[in-house]
């Protein structure tokens, strides 16, 4: 059974690449540096055939969930315990979900649906209000991430983005994996770290960004101070202590728990928290973690391990992707 999943996976990943235009390279990759990112074809050595591909395993531990520096939704800080997990050490890719519909010829909600969320910067004459620079676009999906005339060819190696909170689950399924928690991706994004620690991350000492964030004054201008405007290619900054690219900046990520607009006060864990839950709104919101290339100093300061969002589970977006996790000894 292992022997032919892992032919049906091959033949997807060479399908998939095929109908991209990509071409795949030696999938061994070093990140940490332009370079080495830019070199990526988006598939890490072994994926497919070993079960823990492009993972890293993170140690159980204890931690203060949350915080008491941030946004209000972001407390109170909670004492919480974490079992040990494997989780993806980039965000998934183009190529990685690519394989994935070719192996099952899924279809993304995006694509059934109306579209997906997409930035543009407001022009001169536009009035700007909050969130005026999110448009509805038909025929925005992860094949078009910033809408129709806009594509992934060469760009296998940025995460894929205009997901679903059940796309992204379908895909981590399909791989006997799992979608984190909240306590668990705030678990590895801190990495033994305090909160102000892993808040300092955007820069190094020298001041220069060391992930993708928004640099300028939003949302007219970005510098791009970091490399990029826009979303980059995953695992172009310097890894986390644990070895984890990009858990900050980039584009925001997925995970299980149900939005409430406070931290659950003394529960050892929020993994469980989906049941019995009131909603508010018909579609429920789950928890998205880690910011994006649209966070800013003087709008978004959401570029931060502790940091949490609500967003409809239905609802994709071009600053949206997710990794998976897997439990120890699957």
């Amino acid at each position: 059974m292992r022997l032919r999943r892992s032919l049906l996976l091959a033949i997807a990943i060479l399908a998939g690449a095929a109908a991209a235009g990509w071409t795949l390279r030696d999938r061994g990759t070093v990140f940490g540096t332009r370079a080495a990112c830019e070199a990526y074809a988006g598939l890490p050595a072994g994926w497919g055939t070993d079960p823990h591909a492009g993972m890293v395993q993170i140690g159980g531990g204890s931690f203060g969930f949350g915080s008491g520096r941030g946004y209000p939704e972001e407390r109170p800080q909670v004492d919480t315990t974490v079992a040990a997990f494997w989780i993806d050490r980039t965000e998934v890719t183009n190529a990685q979900f690519a394989g994935f519909v070719a192996a099952t010829g899924y279809v993304t909600e995006a694509e059934r649906h109306p579209g997906a969320m997409v930035f543009r910067v407001p022009h001169g004459d536009e009035e700007v209000t909050p969130g005026s620079w999110w448009h509805l676009e038909a025929g925005a999906d992860w094949r078009h991430p910033d809408g129709p005339g806009s594509g992934i060819a060469g760009r296998a190696h940025e995460p894929v983005v205009d997901v679903t909170y059940a796309d992204a689950l379908a895909y981590a399924r399909w791989l006997g994996r799992e979608l984190p928690s909240e306590a668990q991706w705030e678990f590895a994004a801190r990495a033994g770290r305090s909160d102000a620690e892993s808040d300092r991350d955007l820069r190094d000492a020298a001041g220069r960004p060391q992930a993708n964030f928004w640099q300028g004054r939003f949302p007219s201008q970005d510098t791009a101070e970091d490399g990029f405007a826009g979303r980059a290619p995953v695992g172009c900054f310097p890894p986390s202590p644990n070895g984890l690219h990009d858990m900050v900046g980039n584009v925001w990520e997925w995970t299980t728990d149900l939005y409430i607009d406070r931290h659950a006060q003394g529960a050892p864990s929020l993994a469980d928290r989906d049941a019995g839950v009131p909603q508010p709104r018909k579609v429920p919101r789950r928890v998205i973690k880690g910011g994006s290339y649209l966070c800013s100093a003087d709008y978004c300061v959401r570029a931060r391990a502790s940091s949490r969002q609500g967003q409809e589970a239905d609802l994709p977006a071009a600053h949206l992707g997710f990794r998976t996790i897997a439990r120890v000894g699957d």
